[in-house]
């Protein structure tokens, strides 16, 4: 009677039933089990309440400045994320490797201490605030521009250090063989780079929106905090719970939570079509 030996492959990588276990409990304690009180907090709170919260003027203006400022805020870095990476990896150039140290600032300076000194720089009577006022009448602090200039502060390194390895990747001889072949710069940048940079550049966006978006520390000193004018959705947050009107705060981070969840499924389905067209192609 002869017996048949079934072997199963084992896992290449060792104690694979103990990492997953510890990896999806430190998720569910981390990230799960917040948002799933924040909603059992909202289906206790009930529609009704949670949309009137949700719909008075102040709470639409808090949340639509968020939003605003943050799409602006990523936009920009998108843009010029790009360029600063290219030119740290491409160029050669004094003082080099202290712009790519600088380029990190954001993630090691506490956030209030950044929005102190950017208060301080662009205030009105600030380094750069007091020249641009009075020579151009250009108020900086306290206004929507002082929040777009804190959030792409804090939203930068997001874009440069998820672009910088790809463009790292990418051979010269790429370049040159596009110009071998007559195409122009801008030609070669459109249909050539850029579909490789695609992927890395709008994982760096939503990183950087999703930053933006909850910035609180950077922001508050130099918005101004006017109601229905520089007021932030986290800031409206504190204020409610400040006031013990949790259900307030419940329903404006619901509402910030959906709009985060819509922003960043729509950035991912983008990547999925770019990744399947550049396959594709």
């Amino acid at each position: 009677m002869s017996r048949t030996l079934t072997f199963r492959p084992s896992s290449p990588l060792p104690g694979w039933g103990l990492a997953t276990g510890i990896t999806v409990t430190l998720l569910s304690l981390v990230v799960l089990l917040p948002i799933g009180a924040l909603l059992l907090r909202a289906a206790q709170v009930g529609p009704l309440e949670l949309w009137d919260v949700i719909s008075r003027e102040r709470t639409l203006a808090a949340l639509l400045l968020s939003f605003r400022a943050a799409l602006v805020a990523a936009v920009f870095n998108l843009f010029f994320g790009l360029a600063l990476a290219w030119v740290l990896v491409r160029y050669e150039f004094p003082g080099r490797r202290l712009v790519d140290a600088a380029v990190d600032l954001p993630f090691a300076l506490p956030t209030a201490v950044a929005g102190i000194a950017l208060t301080a720089l662009y205030a009105p009577n600030g380094a750069i605030g007091g020249p641009l006022q009075e020579t151009f009448g250009l108020r900086i602090a306290y206004t929507e521009v002082g929040i777009w200039i804190a959030l792409v502060f804090v939203g930068l390194p997001f874009v440069v250090r998820t672009v910088q390895p790809v463009i790292q990747e990418i051979e010269r001889e790429v370049e040159e063989a596009s110009a071998t072949l007559g195409a122009s710069r801008a030609f070669t940048l459109r249909r050539v780079i850029l579909p490789m940079l695609l992927p890395a550049l709008l994982t760096g966006f939503a990183l950087s929106l999703a930053r933006a978006v909850g910035e609180y520390g950077s922001v508050i000193f130099i918005a101004g905090n006017i109601p229905k004018v520089t007021e932030i959705a986290p800031l409206l947050i504190v204020i409610r719970l400040e006031e013990f009107d949790y259900n307030g705060a419940v329903a404006i981070a619901l509402a910030m939570l959906a709009i985060s969840f819509a922003l960043l499924l729509l950035i991912n389905l983008i990547q999925v079509w770019s990744r399947r067209m550049t396959n594709g192609g």
